[in-house]
């Protein structure tokens, strides 16, 4: 797949844009298991027009990490088209802009998702945007606004028509934010319109390497893009990966996958301060499916998330991984 002069190759894998989670460490870590592509998190074109540090530092990428998109949201064609120019600036191989973040102080104020509600404006956008920028423009979006307003059929179309090099489409409404399933069926139609050029890259409940198998052979979609999936386990890449190209991968080893999560501690420490970067990979702790199905986990678990120093969360991780998990594959055997 080509997305404008990016080559990724057949059946890409990629990293979805996420607040809060695809920091440059994370979107590095991703890379290194196996993400055939990354996106930053998504930026406020207001913010970064008033320069405001915490927003700006998200336009920060490393070399590594390459191919890598940014991905900026507004509600404004101005500020958009200001915000696309600063970010032009920040050498991306790729901008993306925001079509589809449902939660309400984003959508509710008419950006992200919001834009599904005024399907002018986002077209004025868009084609503003691609005029005034020299890199590929890309877009990610929802399947419309409600189950009353599947418009992503037709919508793909008009998008291309502003001249976007890739589509990438979620597989839920705005009304239904993160809840239920997402429907592929609709992101196969987008892909199946004979007069759509552009590659379609699809997103939604992307888990297994079963469910990346079939995105590719039954949806038919040019490259999927994984979100909550990814989060607290970077290293879900190598298996998704591996499928994609249709060859078995080797599962890292429990002691890789601690390696890999106090190496996303210290860099966030590193990043920010040892208070603020243990706050923000409590997300990650939280999530990860290293902690899944403990029994009696509770207690550990409340203490981990509530560690404030790198030592104490050290240790707790120590004796997860070198007590109580040993111990539960004892009984098991």
């Amino acid at each position: 797949m080509k997305i404008g002069n990016i080559e990724l190759g057949p059946r890409p894998v990629m990293l979805a844009p996420m607040e809060d989670v695809t920091d440059r460490s994370f979107r590095l870590l991703c890379k290194e298991q196996g993400a055939d592509m990354v996106y930053t998190e998504f930026v406020s074109a207001d913010a970064l027009i008033r320069n405001i540090a915490a927003t700006t530092r998200k336009l920060s990428i490393d070399d590594a990490e390459r191919p890598t998109a940014i991905q900026i949201y507004g509600r404004d064609t101005e500020s958009m088209v200001e915000a696309a120019k600063i970010v032009e600036a920040a050498h991306p191989d790729l901008l993306d802009i925001n079509f589809g973040c449902p939660v309400k102080k984003v959508a509710g104020k008419g950006a992200g998702a919001g834009m599904l509600r005024d399907i002018p404006k986002m077209l004025e956008i868009t084609r503003a945007v691609v005029r005034a920028v020299n890199i590929p423009v890309t877009v990610k979006t929802r399947l419309g606004w409600d189950c009353n307003s599947i418009i992503i059929p037709e919508l793909a179309e008009q998008l291309q028509d502003c001249g976007i090099v890739a589509l990438t489409v979620h597989g839920r409404t705005r009304s239904q934010m993160y809840t239920g399933s997402a429907d592929w069926s609709v992101i196969a139609r987008v892909k199946e319109n004979p007069r759509l050029q552009i590659p379609v890259i699809g997103n939604g409940d992307i888990t297994t390497p079963e469910q990346v198998r079939e995105a590719f052979d039954r949806y038919g979609v040019d490259g999927v893009m994984v979100g909550r999936g990814s989060i607290g386990a970077p290293w879900i890449f190598r298996s998704l990966k591996a499928a994609a190209a249709g060859v078995e991968s080797e599962e890292p080893t429990v002691a890789e996958k601690f390696q890999i999560i106090r190496r996303q501690i210290r860099e966030s420490i590193d990043r920010i301060d040892e208070y603020r970067g243990i706050l923000h990979i409590r997300r990650h702790l939280a999530a990860s499916p290293l902690f899944k199905g403990i029994p009696h986990f509770r207690d550990t678990r409340i203490a981990m998330l509530r560690a404030e120093s790198f030592d104490e969360l050290d240790a707790i991780l120590t004796k997860v991984e070198t007590e109580i998990l040993p111990a539960l594959a004892d009984n098991d055997n």
